[in-house]
């Protein structure tokens, strides 16, 4: 095996910290403090392997509300529209026992009003695209269409009262460069339309395109339908409005600096109130770093928030902070704990908040108290994600594990570990499936650091064979595999292939020190911890070592084109929506923000930046690599890709280059190209590898 890796790497390669978003396709598990009512799910009790169709046959839940008299939840449901090639989603309704669900109305997102007689939703509308609609929640069923916005709105929220919704959405405006006068058109002139002006740092942006003009900014809106009036104003983006327990205010996160477009400050924010009566602002915290998440407590004397000092480090992650309602008094009262935090939610009585988040591996409860300290609420090999609570304290959530890919389940908060599950919306796709075993690994590597990973195994695994394995590598590179259901893994293990995916030095859930470990050595400190994770999988005896290959996306596929260009191990790869050279995505990618993790601009230094891009190792490249990306990606932008791709055929090295139709950043938001993926994946690997499918697909 050769190993080649530059002298300067050894000092550092740049994390992408918060710029790349993972692209992982990933559903949730079980656990066995979940026991499955269906056991056909189990390995061994059905009769066929999954296959690649049923894909278009899953369902997803998500977002359960129960109403405040915890007598019905309503939650979202998505579903493929084969014909259309989109995902679709509806609400759904059932009694708080899970009896008499039925179908509600299309849209997703609902809130109860605080006295449960209205939902508020989201669903296309006029004059287009996704709207506000409030639902009455009687027998008559009466709906009102509540904003006709040519931007649409996110973020809402009921007022205490009910009478009024806050929102967010982006106000269009000008560059002021913009205007220039030509001379009078000819009658009946076709001239070509006006070019379009750029003046803003961050102009683009994955999914949405050129953005460049406008901002976002809070409105409220009667909830009964009328004009939206915007309550913030200036040339800055506002998000996440709460409000007040009187009604009074608002409060959100922003940066409303006259500097704040600057990328030296894109790692700050602040928490601000606004009057909703006048549209006064008054600025609620001062950090050089970033506040952000205000939610206020019962009685509203409180205000929670996270909150973390400016830094150089490529990640760190928040402290839990509370201050008066006037800004004044804040502290810290997280302690020492040291994960992510995810939404939080006061307790009714004040004492602390609820907050579901990520951990080794798994998702767990969580409780904070005013008075100090973090307390988890929840064990298991699970993903638990509390939604929203009752009244009297009964919540509900979506709960889901190995072979499940996840359902609605309630419980109480005076004992989280005893729940209900009420939901079973894939039971039917997978009632006669065979899933494959999902094994939990642990292993040492370099540094002293140990890596959580999980093995996907075929569902006639045997471990006297030799079989294929895939190594998967999540992208981020901050973020964190779990061993939940993942479709696309069992697939390939159900076409023969053992599957290996792990968290190494970089992935969140295991702490700051472990995420931060990669800082200025991205990639190159995280590639060890993949390796041993093949010897790992190798000194189990059932993996052919002349049958290894590798794939990951975005962060995955940074670390795969480094991958090849550093060992000859692996028999095929596929780099998916990589980046290969930094120096031309800081120009072209919208996630400018990277740059700052590098020690020195590189027209400054340009060693640190070479040294960490793959594009620069390619004449050490001998594995077959095969790329794929979405043709209008703009986080790891087509031009990264044909560089990889030109230079490969220049070395000679066998490629192939794959242009997703109608994708962004991934190559599987739609439902057809999700289908794809898995298929060239597996037949470029079948091209180059001995190992072929056990049935035609």
């Amino acid at each position: 095996m050769r190993t080649v890796r530059h002298a300067a790497a050894l000092g550092g390669a740049v994390a992408l910290a918060v710029v790349l978003a993972a692209t992982l396709a990933v559903a949730a598990v079980h656990s066995p403090a979940f026991a499955q009512d269906d056991a056909s799910a189990q390995p061994g009790a059905s009769h066929q392997p999954l296959a690649l169709s049923q894909y278009l046959d899953m369902e997803t839940v998500s977002n359960p509300r129960i109403s405040p008299d915890g007598t019905r939840i309503v939650y979202t449901r998505g579903w493929i529209d084969k014909v259309g090639d989109r995902r679709r989603s509806s609400l759904r309704i059932m009694n708080a026992d899970g009896t008499r669900g039925r179908h509600l109305t299309d849209g997703s997102g609902a809130r109860w009003s605080p006295d449960g007689t209205r939902i508020l939703f989201t669903t296309a509308g006029e004059p287009e695209g996704a709207q506000l609609f409030v639902r009455w929640m009687d027998a008559e069923g009466a709906t009102t269409q509540v904003t006709r916005l040519q931007n649409g709105p996110s973020n809402a929220r009921w007022s205490p009262d009910g009478e009024w919704i806050a929102f967010t959405s982006r106000v269009d405006d000008k560059a002021e460069f913009a205007g220039v006068q030509l001379p009078d058109r000819p009658e009946g002139a076709d001239w070509t339309e006006a070019p379009k002006v750029v003046e803003r740092a961050a102009y683009k942006r994955d999914r949405a395109g050129y953005v460049d003009t406008g901002y976002t900014h809070v409105f409220v809106v009667p909830a009964e339908g009328g004009t939206p009036r915007q309550l913030t104003r200036g040339d800055w983006n506002h998000s996440g409005p709460r409000w007040s327990p009187d009604g009074s205010e608002l409060y959100f996160t922003s940066f409303r600096d006259d500097e704040a477009d600057r990328p030296e400050h894109w790692q700050e924010s602040e928490v601000y109130a606004v009057s909703v009566a006048t549209g006064d602002v008054r600025r609620l915290t001062d950090r050089r770093g970033e506040d952000s998440g205000p939610v206020p407590s019962p009685d509203g004397s409180l205000i929670a928030y996270t909150g973390i000092d400016a830094h150089r480090d490529t990640y760190r992650n928040r402290r839990i902070y509370v201050m008066n309602r006037d800004g004044s008094g804040s502290r810290t009262i997280s302690g020492d704990y040291d994960r992510q935090t995810g939404a939080m939610t006061w307790a009714h009585d004040g004492s602390g908040l609820y907050f579901s988040t990520s951990r080794d591996g798994y998702r767990q409860l969580h409780f904070v108290s005013v008075d100090g300290g973090v307390r988890q609420l929840t064990e298991g090999k699970h993903m638990f994600d509390m939604s929203s609570f009752s009244g009297g304290g009964i919540a509900v959530g979506v709960v889901s594990s190995a072979h499940e890919p996840g359902d609605v389940y309630r419980f109480d908060l005076s004992d989280p570990a005893r729940t209900t599950r009420l939901t079973s919306v894939n039971a039917d796709v997978l009632e006669r499936t065979q899933l494959g075993e999902v094994e939990e690994v642990w292993y040492d590597s370099d540094g002293g650091f140990r890596v959580q990973g999980w093995i996907v195994k075929p569902p006639d695994f045997d471990p006297s064979r030799k079989h294929p394995m895939m190594l998967v590598i999540h992208g981020g590179p901050h973020g964190m595999y779990n061993g939940s259901f993942n479709f696309a893994f069992q697939e390939h293990a159900a076409n023969g292939y053992v599957v290996l995916y792990t968290n190494p030095r970089g992935s969140t859930g295991y702490g700051t020190a472990f995420a931060n470990a990669i800082n200025h050595d991205y990639p190159g400190a995280d590639f060890p911890d993949l390796m041993n994770g093949v010897d790992e999988m190798l000194a189990r005896g059932y993996v052919d070592q002349d049958n290894l290959f590798v794939y990951g996306c975005s962060g995955g596929g940074i670390l795969t084109s480094y991958i090849v260009g550093n060992t000859d191990r692996f028999t095929a790869a596929s780099a998916n929506c990589p980046i290969v050279n930094w120096i031309s995505a800081m120009g072209t990618s919208d996630a400018t923000g990277y740059m700052r993790t590098f020690e020195k601009p590189f027209w400054e230094d340009p060693a640190e930046w070479i040294d960490r891009s793959s594009i620069f190792y390619v004449g050490n490249v001998t594995t077959p690599t095969m790329l794929l990306t979405g043709e209008m990606d703009l986080r790891t932008p087509m031009g990264q890709t044909e560089e990889f791709y030109q230079a490969l055929h220049y070395v000679g090295v066998p490629t192939v280059m794959v242009r997703f139709q109608g994708e962004w950043h991934g190559t599987s938001s739609r439902p057809s190209n999700f289908l794809r993926t898995q298929l060239y994946l597996r037949k470029w690997f079948e091209k180059w590898g001995t190992h072929k499918r056990p049935a035609a697909e």
